[in-house]
């Protein structure tokens, strides 16, 4: 049993972030936070002055950007062609349509898109380097769920880096950990009951890695929720109330995610064992439907 565990919970990234570090400092920590700031300060799309906000009132032409800037653009792009596009951060114009344009928890945030926004169905015109981007000219990216899980990978390599023993990031359903747990066997972290937010359904058993649960249950608006399906630019139509996955990064873990609300369970099942991933599906009758590989994490 490790003694040495310093842990803080504050509100970052439009939700609550916990941090937790096996051997590290209240310093330490407090650099975590201050990251996971910085990230939100640069990718927010509630904000005019941030870096994603910039680039998309920009469209069409060349935008400085910093260089973690740069490496989630990438890893939105990554996200789109392993999910075949059911990822799509080019979604937001629908995403506005059905009625999430305010910040949940900053009142007065509102997103402002550019006159002639709107989705595409490729991201093959971005054109990304380490300090400068040129997205197509009506195209607006949105970090949303892949923000918050690459910031916590972020956060993890950060405080790894810093030297501490291990570390675990949770925000808002986003999990990611690396190193040494508390008990020195392995990280137990909860996945979260769709009908009631204070339970867990199961407990999964991670030595590295994510687990991310995206649900359509929350940040649901007059028009719908926010899970839009790409090929509709609706909310998805789907039983799925949650989707859990554990994979090797909380910004791959977040795309595969999303293929859960739109494709058949059963396929979407089947498929993330293949590509090194697991999942647990809830539907709207309470069922739990299990990957092949969901067992080995128990």
């Amino acid at each position: 049993m490790t003694n040495n565990v310093v842990t803080d919970r504050r509100p970052v990234m439009g939700g609550e972030a916990v941090i937790t570090l096996v051997g590290g400092s209240p310093a330490v920590l407090d650099e975590a936070f201050a990251l996971a700031a910085l990230c939100e300060a640069m990718w927010s799309r509630f904000r005019p002055e941030s870096e994603l906000s910039l680039v998309n009132n920009n469209s069409g032409e060349q935008t400085l950007i910093s260089p973690p800037t740069a490496a989630l653009i990438y890893e939105m792009r990554e996200g789109f062609a392993l999910t075949n596009g059911d990822f799509n951060p080019t979604l937001l114009p629908a995403l506005l349509d059905v009625g999430y344009r305010g910040s949940q928890v900053h009142d007065g945030l509102v997103t402002q898109l550019p006159e002639g926004a709107r989705a595409f169905e490729s991201l093959d015109g971005i054109e990304l380097e380490t300090t400068r981007v040129t997205i197509p000219q009506g195209m607006t990216l949105d970090s949303g769920g892949i923000g918050k899980g690459f910031a916590s990978d972020l956060i993890v390599a950060a405080a790894r880096a810093s030297g501490v023993d291990g570390v675990m990031v949770s925000m808002s359903g986003d999990v990611v950990v690396a190193g040494s747990p508390p008990d020195g066997d392995a990280w137990r972290l909860g996945v979260e009951d769709p009908f009631d937010e204070s339970a867990h359904v199961q407990v999964v058993r991670l030595v590295e890695g994510a687990v991310v649960t995206s649900s359509q249950r929350k940040n649901t608006f007059t028009g719908g929720h926010h899970l839009i399906d790409p090929r509709t630019g609706r909310s998805a139509a789907t039983t799925a109330q949650t989707v859990s996955v554990i994979a090797s990064s909380g910004a791959r873990a977040e795309v595969l995610a999303k293929s859960g609300f739109l494709r058949p369970v059963a396929d979407y099942l089947e498929w993330l064992p293949s590509i090194g991933a697991a999942a647990l599906v809830i539907d709207d009758q309470g069922a739990q439907h299990e990957s092949a590989n969901w067992a080995n994490y128990r």
